[in-house]
């Protein structure tokens, strides 16, 4: 179908694409703590991830930031222990209260890997999944980790929306 048969208007509701990655390993979640100078959640912890570009598929993406955001890649290594696999986990639309909205690809992966980087967007930290809720993190954080830690690859992945009510985030899984 060509993009002029797309239905592109600008009443109808838009989302702004972007991935989140949450590597797990050992009952730890890898975490990104925002600089002090960063525009959004600065001085607080949240996954790796950031926008999709345009004409780049949610997976490119997310194996994108990861190596922008850790120095890790997919194929950086011949050990078996330190592969690193990404799977779609979850997509979660953000309803801002406005046009545009946001559509989140959750993945998760495990890596076995030290050699790790932090970034210009912040310092990198090995969290205890049960610590994760006493640190200033983006308030969707915990919810998100609570739905997706007991999940494998190959589970199907779930779906939600959120929306803010007074400043307060609700989030609805459907499945």
């Amino acid at each position: 179908m060509p993009a002029s048969d797309q239905g592109v208007s600008s009443d109808r509701y838009a989302v702004i694409p972007r991935v989140l990655i949450l590597l797990i390993r050992d009952n730890q979640v890898l975490l990104l703590k925002g600089c002090a100078d960063k525009r959004l959640w600065a001085n607080r912890f949240n996954g790796i991830g950031g926008h999709i570009e345009p004409g780049e598929d949610p997976l490119s993406a997310a194996y994108r930031e990861l190596f922008e955001e850790t120095g890790l890649y997919r194929d950086n290594t011949t050990k078996a222990s330190e592969k690193l696999t990404l799977w779609l986990c979850g997509v979660l639309l953000v309803n801002t209260g406005k046009n545009p909205g946001v559509c989140i690809f959750i993945f998760s992966g495990e890596t076995g890997s030290e050699s790790m980087r932090s970034s210009p967007e912040g310092t990198l930290h090995w969290v205890n999944l049960d610590q994760v809720e006493s640190l200033p993190v983006v308030e969707d954080l915990p919810v998100i980790l609570n739905r997706i830690k007991s999940m494998k690859q190959g589970d199907e992945p779930f779906f939600a929306c959120s929306s803010y009510d007074v400043g307060k985030i609700t989030i609805s899984f459907i499945k």
